[in-house]
């Protein structure tokens, strides 16, 4: 003889369902608001010069041309390991110098190459920058996105 499901059956299903899902779902929800909380991906402090160098770039729309960690337009490098490429990454005062060639280079005036617009960037705001981007290149992106080259 076969047992059908009754109105009975079917609700403590549903009930008990409900209630294992909703133990599961607070479970995942205090298990990863553990591991957001203590778990940092900065490799670096945030710290001042960080967050001017953030302002910079957002006040030039660096974001239009360039990538950072995947994130922005494809028209130029991606510049959320710059510092490593350029092997600056552990000295900010060799990041700054760097940079401030580069931006100071630009337009490169090559034919038939994209060309950066020139910018008046202060030492300050350079320094910024160039610390905003050795923080960048400091964060643990678990190897997002994949770039090995410039």
């Amino acid at each position: 003889m076969a047992e059908f499901l009754t109105k009975s059956r079917a609700r403590n299903i549903f009930y008990g369902g409900s209630i294992f899902f909703v133990v599961v779902f607070v479970a995942m929800t205090a298990h990863s608001h553990r591991y957001v909380v203590n778990t940092s991906t900065a490799g670096m402090p945030l710290t001042e010069e960080v967050i001017l160098g953030k302002h910079t770039w957002e006040a030039a729309s660096c974001i239009n041309c360039h990538t950072l960690h995947g994130e922005g337009a494809y028209f130029a490098p991606e510049l959320g390991n710059v510092m490593t490429r350029w092997g600056v990454q552990d000295d900010p005062e060799a990041a700054f110098e760097t940079l401030k060639g580069w931006i100071e280079a630009q337009p490169s005036g090559i034919e038939g190459r994209r060309q950066m617009p020139a910018y008046q960037f202060t030492d300050e705001q350079l320094r910024g920058l160039a610390e905003f981007l050795r923080w960048a290149d400091q964060t643990d992106t678990q190897g997002w996105p994949p770039n090995d080259a410039g």
